[in-house]
């Protein structure tokens, strides 16, 4: 079972990410007697504090996203979320990979600071103390998936050292989070643009993870098509 509570900052917000849960095959309920076996998702409102306190005493396993901007509320759905988002292509994203697996997922995200960190990643490492390949005038209209660019940024010792802290943390970590009925495990890596150095570690991150028995793993980058 997945119970996925939804907290929102406005009704619309609400209404259009419980329905993008609904649309990835899962069951809406209206309260927390509802709970059973199943993709279930419980839309809330105004922080819902309350009922998170309720859902914590009787020992129901959740988690929790909320859409938008702050709801204010301390202990409520923006404070405590697992997962905030704010863009309907999000929504989409998170209700696909939130579906009950029988394996943890763990996504390798690269991303750009100019943009802004992603809020549900449970890991985020930043790159830019690494040397960039923007500066290189060869490599600059290129991205971390090309060959060029890649050898470039792991032929600095320090990337080799920080993929292999990452890897041990992942693999150490993930079991944890899959106690607590968390599933899906965001590691994103961050440079200026999202372009070339997040891009080289998400990817080679994905690959190695990919070895590991009984995890599924994807690669995603934000910023670049």
């Amino acid at each position: 079972m997945t119970l996925i509570i939804v907290g929102a900052s406005d009704r619309r917000r609400l209404d259009d990410a419980v329905s993008a849960f609904v649309e990835a095959g899962f069951e809406r309920i209206q309260e927390l007697d509802g709970v059973r076996d199943g993709d279930l998702v419980l839309g809330v409102t105004d922080g819902a504090v309350e009922l998170l306190r309720e859902a914590d005493r009787r020992g129901i396993k959740y988690l929790l996203v909320h859409d938008g901007e702050d709801d204010g509320q301390v202990g409520g759905t923006y404070d405590r979320a697992h997962h905030r988002i704010d863009e309907p292509r999000r929504r989409q994203e998170l209700a696909q990979h939130l579906r009950s697996r029988k394996r943890p997922l763990v996504t390798c995200l690269a991303f750009g600071y100019k943009n802004g960190a992603p809020s549900d990643a449970a890991f985020v490492f930043d790159t830019r103390f690494l040397e960039n390949p923007y500066w290189v005038p060869e490599l600059r209209p290129l991205s971390g998936r090309d060959p060029e660019v890649a050898e470039y940024v792991m032929n600095q010792p320090e990337a080799g050292r920080l993929l292999d802290d990452v890897q041990r943390m992942v693999r150490d970590l993930v079991p944890l989070y899959e106690q607590k009925g968390m599933m899906h495990v965001v590691v994103a890596f961050g440079c200026s643009g999202g372009r070339h150095r997040s891009v080289v570690l998400a990817k080679e991150l994905a690959e190695r993870l990919r070895e590991l028995d009984g995890i599924d793993v994807d690669f995603v980058t934000r910023d670049i098509e």
